[in-house]
């Protein structure tokens, strides 16, 4: 295949969601694989297979070069690929005329504290915050609203370094825990943002949008419960029927959060706490939801966010007349996370056939392997495994993911050399 041969062609930047990769192939799309930076960011990120790209970019840190590079292949397209691929993304499709988000508010998307503050302009509900580089600033700030703060590093994903401070002096222990340090993408955090803590359960909406037109691909409601230190780590993710009252609400303040980010095209993954005064946002990614969670809605319903971000790219006319049609089918899906009480060597699960017998069982997704190190769970990167629920039924998966908590409880995890 030489640069010059013509057939229709993607940018990913920072190619790690690999469903999002394969959609697109199934759709006879070639990809060209552009890496953000030369030692690539990101857990996930090693020893890519390129024989899936028709070409492969490493940003040296030159827009021009890096455009010239991939515009001989004349792509349609420039899709982030991952957290880290978003403000690259932005630059080439502006660079290559390509339908995008431009670059004014790019950064934006990808720093917590300036995606609330343009929210808040915006007029929508926003969550109060600071950011700061100063302990002693954080501590001042905890002080004067009082109560529960989470702080945060400004640039990070995936739960990483996320703090419930009920104190200044947690706060301030997080803020040395966050400041300096890198974080999961290897970059250094400077500085930290603090938002007020916003009771309420917490929904996650995945979106895919063409010209402005948003698509509400799914709705999810997050389980949290106190474990292992956290207050408040992720224990399960249920998929919603697509329309309701909560679901309608949801869908009017995501899109507000959309055109106020400047998200006119592609996939977006937001955060959102229903509070007593309604809907608002934790944060947002201008990037598809993580977790395989999309494919699973694609396993239960027959399409998901993954469908819908390739047809806003490939087929505009088609997304542009039936981005508003409902499609509600009766099947759900539940997502329940393992939570390994310790760290040390896996020696094996117990009871995994006791998971399988559960009548909405669909899937258990192993991340540790017996034989394997163990991380005590903390955040969405030590996280095991997942079992995947599936049925029509909400009552029978509700029931089924208890089942599910109590079947994994610590015992659940036989660790050599616990720690």
């Amino acid at each position: 295949m030489s640069v010059g041969d013509t057939m229709t062609s993607v940018v990913i930047v920072d190619a790690r969601r690999q469903r999002l990769i394969e959609e697109f192939r199934k759709a006879g799309t070639k990809i060209i694989r552009v890496q953000s930076a030369v030692d690539e960011p990101g857990p996930g990120s090693e020893n890519p297979d390129l024989s899936r790209f028709i070409g492969n970019v490493v940003h040296s840190g030159d827009l021009e070069t890096t455009a010239a590079a991939v515009a001989g292949y004349s792509p349609i397209a420039v899709v982030a690929g991952s957290e880290t691929g978003v403000e690259l993304a932005d630059a080439l499709a502006e660079k290559l005329g390509c339908a995008g988000n431009g670059t004014l508010l790019s950064a934006a998307r990808r720093d917590k504290y300036l995606m609330v503050e343009a929210v808040r302009r915006a007029g929508l509900a926003a969550a109060r915050q600071t950011a700061t580089v100063s302990a002693t600033e954080l501590a001042d700030w905890h002080d004067s609203i009082g109560g529960r703060i989470v702080v945060k590093p400004l640039r990070s994903s995936a739960g990483d370094s996320v703090f419930f401070c009920d104190s200044t002096a947690e706060s301030v222990a997080a803020f040395d825990r966050i400041h300096g340090s890198k974080n999961i993408f290897a970059v250094p955090n400077i500085g930290v943002v603090a938002q007020e803590y916003l009771a309420g359960t917490e929904y996650m909406v995945n979106t895919a949008s063409r010209d402005g037109c948003h698509r509400i691909c799914e709705v999810w409601s997050t389980t949290r419960i106190p474990v292992n230190g956290v207050p408040e780590l992720a224990d399960s993710y249920h998929l919603m029927p697509r329309t309701g009252a909560v679901q309608d609400e949801l869908a009017a303040y995501t899109e507000g959060v959309l055109d106020a980010l400047g998200i006119r095209h592609g996939p977006a993954h937001t955060e959102i706490r229903m509070t007593d005064n309604g809907p608002v946002l934790v944060e947002i990614g201008a990037r598809m939801c993580g977790d395989n969670l999309p494919y699973y809605v694609q396993l239960a319903q027959g399409e998901s966010q993954l469908d819908w971000t390739v047809r806003a790219y490939l087929d505009p006319s088609r997304f542009l007349r039936t981005y508003r049609d409902i499609r509600q089918t009766p099947r759900l899906c539940s997502v329940v996370r393992l939570i390994a009480p310790a760290s040390g060597l896996l020696r094996g699960y117990r009871r995994l056939p006791a998971l399988r017998r559960l009548t909405s069982f669909y899937d258990v997704q192993l991340a540790v392997r017996p034989g394997s190190p163990i991380r005590r769970t903390v955040t969405n990167l030590t996280c095991p495994g997942a079992v995947i629920l599936m049925h029509d039924d909400e009552a029978v998966l509700r029931r089924d993911a208890n089942t599910v908590r109590r079947l994994t409880s610590p015992d659940f995890y036989d660790i050599d050399g616990e720690r």
